[in-house]
C-alpha cells in the first residue's frame, strides 16, 4: 500500500528530551567500532578542543528517527518491510556529552519507486535550550509497498 502522500511536509512536535551521556557515547563507539578517544576520554577530548567527550557524527541517529509521528498508523509504513536507504548529517557543532537535546522531524518526501515507496525525514537537533547543534536527513524505503 502506497505511504499517505498528504504527511509531505507534515513536521511533528519535538520530541521528548535525550540526555546524550559518555556511557551512551563510548557504547555506540564500541558498537560502529570507532577507538577514537574524543568519544571515550575526556582529557583527550579536552586535548582536542572540546569541552567534554564528543559523540561519534552518527550518533543522533539514535535519537532522529524515534519520532512517534512516524508510526502515525495514518502514513502507512509497515517497518517490517524497511529498509535505510540513506543518512547524512549537517552540524552546527558537534553532540558532546551532557547535552541535552530535542529532534524535530519534517516528511519533505514520500513516493514511488517501482514497486517501493521512498520517504525523506529531516531531523532538526537541538539542544532544549535551543541551540541547534545538527540536521539529519534519512532516507527510508518501503519494500514492496
Amino acid at each position: 500500500m502506497a505511504l499517505n502522500r498528504d504527511f509531505i511536509g507534515r513536521s511533528f512536535p519535538p520530541s521528548e528530551p535525550y540526555e546524550v551521556s559518555r556511557v551512551k557515547i563510548r557504547e555506540f563507539a564500541d558498537a560502529i567500532g570507532d577507538r577514537n578517544p574524543i568519544y571515550r576520554d575526556r582529557e583527550a577530548a579536552k586535548a582536542a578542543g572540546y569541552p567534554d567527550v564528543i559523540a561519534p557524527p552518527t550518533f543522533p541517529i539514535v535519537v532522529s528517527l524515534g519520532n512517534p509521528g512516524l508510526a502515525d498508523p495514518d502514513l502507512g509504513l509497515n517497518y517490517a518491510m524497511v529498509v535505510h536507504g540513506e543518512q547524512r548529517f549537517e552540524y552546527t557543532r558537534p553532540l558532546r556529552a551532557g547535552d541535552v537535546i530535542t529532534c524535530t522531524s519534517t516528511i519533505t518526501e514520500i513516493r514511488s519507486i517501482g514497486n517501493n515507496e521512498k520517504m525523506v525525514v529531516e531531523t532538526e537537533i537541538a539542544t532544549v535550550e535551543g541551540e541547534p547543534v545538527c540536521k539529519s536527513y534519512n532516507t527510508i524505503v518501503e519494500r514492496g509497498a
